[in-house]
């Protein structure tokens, strides 16, 4: 019986329009073996134009874990990289204009895409302008908000600046969200169209339920387990996760009827062990995982737990509904747009509403473990909520997503013709 992973590996983007008229070259200081959201969408990117009858050329950091794994490494070029000292997840590369020039003399791209800001996308962006080929840029993260996370705060007002200008140097600029395109304009960044994202219904699916390893997590029958998938980083919002289950567990402690919460992470990241130090008795740390195993990983979950406030999209909530789970989250505009919520915060006037996929609260531990507790007490309402939640990933199928983005591809590609 083919896996979920073979099947990802086979799985073709039917109905997606021809592309046999681009050569896209991809500049990203961020791309395969990590594992972010940003990455794996830019993976699945070149994957789709290429069996789709594009050609596509790689330009990103060199990795120390990058296999030889021709899904990943065909057509890459990598530039020497080292670590960034905050954070050794993200690596920086020199911006090489002169290996930029030869690169895309050599390939001839009808289209660059500069997909972040940094040492390779800038190079990127700065020989397509002076090689006269359209150029597009793509906004994934949220710099300014990281900034804070990282005591680089007094950088954020400059960081608008810096980015307006790389942004408004190419013909396009792709946002994952409305929320995310409404606040780019009113900064002023011009050209911006919504690139959104998919969920594979193959490879994240409740079927893949284990009750073994919900037993490994540590939970019981009856037991009601709270996932976060994610990096552990400060911009995660992993400090105010973990006092957001605290909250929770001490209001469900006081009843002996109340199911028990399990908390369970999957993730590695610079915050591990502050996160193991400062966990709630009986956390389970699950590490970084893939395939099968993040599949698995949160359809044995009930409950999804998203404290992010910096995220422009979080893939991990279109994963969660996939897998058929009820979702709490700390308030941000992107977040509210994927899980449908309008009206009052942590109220039935809103997260309750008939549209809603999931709660919204204010980003204080009591809101979050508040809400936490209820949907733990109140197996209807984690059922209402996961209901809704599938539905809505059912629909976001990554063939319309990329038959958008190819088609603002040709059109910005006729008019630089």
């Amino acid at each position: 019986m083919p896996t979920p992973d073979d099947r990802f590996r086979r799985q073709r983007p039917t109905g997606t329009s021809s592309a046999s008229d681009l050569r896209l070259a991809l500049f990203t200081d961020t791309f395969a073996p990590q594992v972010n959201g940003v990455a794996r969408t830019l993976l699945r990117l070149t994957e789709t134009v290429r069996s789709a009858g594009g050609q596509v050329l790689v330009v990103t950091t060199s990795d120390p874990r990058a296999a030889r794994d021709g899904r990943i490494e065909r057509g890459t070029e990598r530039w020497a990289s080292a670590p960034f000292w905050k954070y050794d997840e993200l690596r920086l590369a020199a911006p090489s204009g002169a290996r930029a020039r030869r690169a895309l003399r050599d390939f001839r791209p009808t289209l660059v895409h500069a997909a972040t800001p940094f040492g390779v996308g800038m190079a990127g962006r700065a020989t397509a302008r002076s090689l006269g080929i359209p150029l597009v840029t793509s906004y994934h993260t949220s710099f300014t908000a990281y900034c804070a996370h990282y005591g680089l705060g007094a950088l954020a007002g400059a960081g608008w600046h810096f980015l307006r200008w790389f942004h408004n140097g190419g013909q396009r600029t792709f946002c994952p969200t409305r929320a995310v395109q409404r606040e780019l304009e009113a900064q002023g960044f011009a050209g911006l169209s919504v690139w959104g994202r998919g969920v594979d219904m193959e490879r994240f699916s409740p079927r893949y339920r284990d009750d073994a390893l919900r037993a490994r997590l540590g939970a019981g029958r009856g037991d009601v387990v709270v996932a976060y998938v994610g990096r552990l980083a400060a911009e995660k919002g992993l400090v105010l996760a973990m006092a957001a289950v605290r909250r929770a567990q001490e209001l469900l402690g006081g009843c002996t009827a109340m199911p028990r919460l399990v908390f369970a992470l999957a993730g590695d990241g610079p915050m591990e062990a502050e996160c193991r130090r400062t966990a709630p008795p009986g956390t389970a740390f699950a590490g970084r995982l893939e395939g099968n195993a993040l599949g698995a990983f949160f359809a044995s979950a009930d409950v999804f737990l998203f404290p992010s406030r910096t995220d422009t999209f979080g893939n991990v909530l279109l994963e969660a509904m996939a897998s058929r789970l009820a979702i709490v989250a700390a308030d941000a505009p992107p977040t509210r747009e994927l899980l449908g919520v309008d009206g009052v915060l942590g109220g039935d006037d809103g997260d309750a509403s008939d549209h809603a996929r999931g709660i919204i609260t204010p980003p204080d531990a009591d809101s979050l473990g508040q809400a936490l507790a209820e949907l733990v007490s109140d197996p209807g309402r984690r059922e209402q909520f996961a209901a809704r939640a599938y539905a809505h990933a059912a629909g976001r199928s990554w063939t319309v997503v990329f038959d958008r983005l190819l088609a603002d591809y040709r059109d910005v590609m006729r008019a630089a013709a």
